[in-house]
């Protein structure tokens, strides 16, 4: 199997079997965005607590590049301090400019990789992780 064939599984399965679907009852910093070039649209949710991402959870329609993105990054930043989430958030950019970047602590973000190959999809995949940026520097 190639490697991008492999990739589109991967996606396909995030668009298909989203991760961290839903809605918090109450207790969440709410962010909403919208990409207005293609209707995507997210409202990430995040329970932060002593400046680590305890939770995060998601809502919005859009195609499986935007949707898939937020499914694994909701997963990636699970436990992880408001800095690291950052950090894995400008690693996640470089990785869209076309940059070598790994994730070895969460593999299945590498499958957007090839997303910088089609300028117009980039803000399809980066809306999730710009909802983030947004809400940790509410956060911090």
């Amino acid at each position: 199997m190639q490697l991008d064939d492999l990739y589109r599984r991967v996606i396909m399965d995030h668009y298909k079997n989203p991760r961290n679907r839903g809605k918090f009852e109450e207790g969440a910093l709410t962010i909403d965005l919208n990409n207005p070039t293609c209707g995507d649209r997210i409202s990430l949710q995040l329970q932060v607590e002593d400046h680590v991402v305890k939770n995060a959870r998601f809502t919005g329609e859009g195609c499986s590049i935007s949707m898939s993105s937020a499914s694994m990054m909701t997963e990636a930043v699970k436990g992880r301090t408001v800095e690291e989430a950052l950090e894995l958030a400008d690693r996640f950019s470089s990785l869209m400019k076309g940059e070598p970047v790994e994730f070895d602590d969460y593999e299945d973000i590498e499958a957007l990789s090839g997303v910088n190959k089609f300028p117009a999809r980039i803000k399809c995949a980066t809306l999730a992780w710009n909802a983030l940026k947004k809400g940790m520097e509410q956060e911090s």
